[in-house]
């Protein structure tokens, strides 16, 4: 079965982003461009470990290659808008691989279709990469991702932070956690294990 990759090198806009309320909200990541709108479904874990692997990959292109470091954007620029809708699901994401392209200085993701499972998230070497090189392992024999559908977005620095800005504001805008248990408060309360299962 040919698998699809749908790349916005670079997109328009590259965003995470929720539909649902809090409690039972769906994660997505949607990438616009030329006309076109994809978004792929992960979860909430996935798109915390992404925004700090990101942080990660600029600091470490910063040590090794100068790239200078975007400061976080103002508030007053941040990409508050909604997913672009309708959010029609793609696949659900299974692996994101990170990687930056010392050529071009972007950063480049890529969101692979669940095929087992488990969920990853693999950084290749911070070396010269191309686009087809954003995995850790090269070997085809042990590449179970051949025939698996992905999303490849190329962003800039600042791009990055950007996304990353957004991404963790997201991530936080979830139920509050139980100042005793750290556990999401459901808005009826819960049942909260330092109270010996009493309703917080």
């Amino acid at each position: 079965m040919t698998h699809q990759v749908h790349a916005f090198e670079p997109p328009e806009r590259f965003v995470a982003g929720t539909v649902g309320e809090p409690g039972d909200r769906t994660f997505f990541l949607q990438a616009r461009g030329g006309g076109r709108v994809i978004s792929v479904a992960l979860e909430k874990v996935q798109v915390s470990l992404l925004a700090e692997k990101l942080e990660e990959l600029l600091l470490e292109a910063n040590k090794r290659f100068g790239v200078s470091l975007p400061e976080a954007a103002l508030p007053a620029v941040h990409d508050n808008e909604p997913l672009d809708t309708p959010v029609d699901e793609e696949f659900r994401v299974g692996t994101l691989g990170l990687a930056f392209d010392v050529d071009t200085g972007t950063v480049v993701i890529e969101a692979i279709e669940a095929g087992e499972p488990e969920a990853d998230i693999s950084a290749s070497p911070l070396e010269d990469e191309d686009e087809e090189t954003v995995e850790d392992d090269d070997d085809d024999e042990d590449e179970p991702d051949d025939d698996l559908d992905r999303l490849r977005v190329r962003l800039t620095p600042e791009a990055t932070r950007a996304f990353i800005d957004r991404a963790r504001r997201v991530v936080a805008a979830g139920r509050p956690p139980c100042p005793l248990c750290g556990q999401p408060l459901d808005p009826a309360g819960h049942l909260c294990p330092r109270h010996n299962g009493y309703h917080r």
